[in-house]
């Protein structure tokens, strides 16, 4: 079928799916199994190729960091920027941007992708460029050994053409480089001093403090509250950053350092911390709404380093707490990992609602952390109404796994009015 006839379609498909809610992949789904290489064809017009942002913590709110620090550059910027990361979701969000030529309007494109699935993507399509952020014990009933993950990731790293990016601090990602011949190879890393503060999976275990002692381009040297210092160019720079969270702080780390790779020399560099200084958090990733006049904060949280850091930058005081738990496929099935989590700093303030399908494992490793809870229910729409109906008059913050949060989000949109993601 003519490409042209193929986009007519998916977007027919995409409008109509808007007219029901929104929020799917179906169209690119329908485009994917109609034409297999819409994808390829389209993104090759691009003049700058591709960019792949893969790893297990961190890629939707790094994409769109990274997405808008190159636009801040001048250059137009196509991006999957509901963080749908499967190839679906990607034609998907192709849909959304072309004429009904086929044609994308754009110098380059940056998308976020599920490790396993990127495998697939490279394949057909060698980014230009990619960025590996890191790899965690995260859904292992989906990948199996925290190794099979790093394997997928290498795979990336070699269909790459140009330029890989890779974190330092984190050993089975620093060994990427070893397997690379032609790529130019960047690191982005932390200060010793912040070494503790972002553990890998091998220091979250009792393994090394750091594995590989590579120059980085860009170092995260400190951060205080919402003020920032990177190394960079032999020299310290100060910003203010927006992000909700310290660990977008070292994610703004690797953005800087996989731009400076695209760019070159062609960067201004006051331009670049000019924007850094005001993106905002990615959908769900400390994402504030106001509801009757208080904040609600959504906080992400998927594997113990997550959830950990998520704690950690957060003070509860005069918050109202609640944990939505699920263990659907997209958040993995094996929710044993809230053992390795230490809930402590809950104490005092307590949580107000548990919810989610696995809401009596959470409420059971709260009880073993001596965390007051007031209420438990499995059914999430009853459990946040519940929430909200109890805590009116206090800011009220919300850890939640990736469809729990998608949910809840959706249960905002009904009291305001919440920016779509599909």
């Amino acid at each position: 079928m003519p490409k042209r006839y193929v986009t007519i379609l998916g977007k027919a498909v995409r409008a109509a799916m808007k007219l029901r809610g929104g929020g799917s992949a179906l169209p690119g789904l329908v485009v994917e199994r109609i034409d297999p290489n819409f994808i390829k064809a389209t993104l090759a017009t691009l003049p700058r190729g591709v960019v792949i942002i893969s790893g297990t913590n961190g890629k939707t709110t790094t994409t769109k960091m990274v997405v808008e620090l190159l636009e801040s550059q001048g250059l137009k910027v196509f991006t999957n920027r509901t963080g749908s990361n499967f190839t679906r979701g990607v034609a998907a969000a192709l849909l959304g941007e072309i004429n009904f030529a086929g044609k994308l309007d754009a110098d380059i494109a940056v998308l976020e992708l599920d490790e396993a699935h990127a495998v697939h993507f490279v394949r057909t399509i060698p980014p230009r460029y990619s960025l590996i952020l890191n790899v965690m014990r995260d859904q292992l009933d989906r990948f199996g050994e925290i190794d099979t993950t790093a394997e997928l990731l290498r795979a990336i790293t070699t269909a790459t053409s140009d330029a890989v990016v890779l974190n330092r601090e984190d050993g089975r990602i620093a060994a990427l480089q070893n397997t690379l011949i032609s790529q130019r190879v960047s690191f982005f890393g932390l200060s010793d001093e912040l070494l503790p503060t972002f553990p890998s999976d091998d220091q979250l275990h009792g393994g090394n403090s750091r594995l590989v002692t590579a120059k980085a381009d860009v170092i995260l040297k400190n951060f205080k509250n919402k003020t920032a210092t990177f190394y960079m160019d032999g020299r310290d720079v100060t910003t203010d950053l927006k992000l909700n969270g310290i660990y977008n702080v070292y994610n703004a780390a690797a953005a800087l350092a996989l731009v400076r790779v695209i760019l070159g020399k062609d960067i201004d560099q006051t331009k670049l911390l000019a924007r850094l200084a005001h993106i905002t958090p990615a959908f769900g990733r400390g994402e504030t709404f106001i509801v009757d006049g208080k904040p609600l904060e959504l906080v992400l949280v998927k594997n113990p380093s997550g959830f950990r850091l998520g704690l950690q930058s957060f003070d509860p005081t005069h918050y109202a707490t609640m944990i939505a738990i699920n263990d659907n496929y997209a958040d993995g099935r094996d929710m044993s990992w809230l053992w390795d989590v230490s809930f402590e700093s809950l104490r005092d303030t307590g949580v107000e609602q548990v919810s989610g399908i696995r809401a009596y494992d959470m409420a059971l490793r709260l009880q073993y952390d001596e965390v007051p809870l007031s209420d438990v229910t499995t059914n999430l729409s009853k459990g946040f109404k519940q929430f909200m109906i109890d805590n009116p008059k206090k800011p009220k913050r919300i850890y939640c796994t990736y469809t729990a949060m998608l949910k809840i989000r959706r249960q905002i949109g009904k009291i305001i009015d919440v920016e779509s993601i599909g």
